[in-house]
């Protein structure tokens, strides 16, 4: 059981997996970074200066001082703030990782159409041996081969 399960955790699929995780968790850190340090206080600031963050609707239809004010009163709020900018978040998130797949798939088709189309090998008629293009006997079974025809 613990030789499967070996054979399981260190297969290249799941080690990349892994690696993609940990590369995951540390890209969404630096995305978040970019939205609360830099773009929300722009955001905020052509909204008069408030912290997108801190922006609530009060339930009980009270007004208070910030949020902070609300919450200790007991007052059920919706934090739309918040919200907006865990959409700005996966936005950024997402048209990141559009691009990146964009990227990898463009080399991928460039790698493919690189590649030479592989021919079948040519078999001696003999004894099956795989055998060069070129050859006029079969150096398993020493049998002679014609030349093969030109596919032009």
């Amino acid at each position: 059981m613990f030789k499967e399960f070996k054979e399981f955790a260190f297969k290249g699929n799941v080690i990349d997996l892994a690696v993609a995780v940990i590369i995951g968790g540390a890209f969404g850190k630096i995305v978040s970074s970019l939205v609360n340090d830099i773009i929300m206080p722009v955001v905020g600031l052509f909204l008069g200066g408030h912290d997108i963050k801190s922006l609530y609707y009060a339930l009980d239809g009270n007004t208070y001082e910030s949020l902070e004010a609300a919450q200790e009163a007991g007052a059920a709020v919706l934090t739309y703030g918040n919200f907006i900018q865990t959409i700005v978040d996966f936005l950024i998130i997402a048209v990141c990782i559009f691009a990146m797949i964009k990227i990898f798939m463009s080399l991928k088709k460039k790698e493919e159409v690189a590649e030479e189309p592989k021919t079948d090998p040519r078999l001696c008629p003999f004894c099956k041996t795989e055998i060069h293009e070129e050859a006029t006997r079969c150096p398993h079974c020493t049998s002679e081969i014609g030349l093969p025809e030109k596919k032009d």
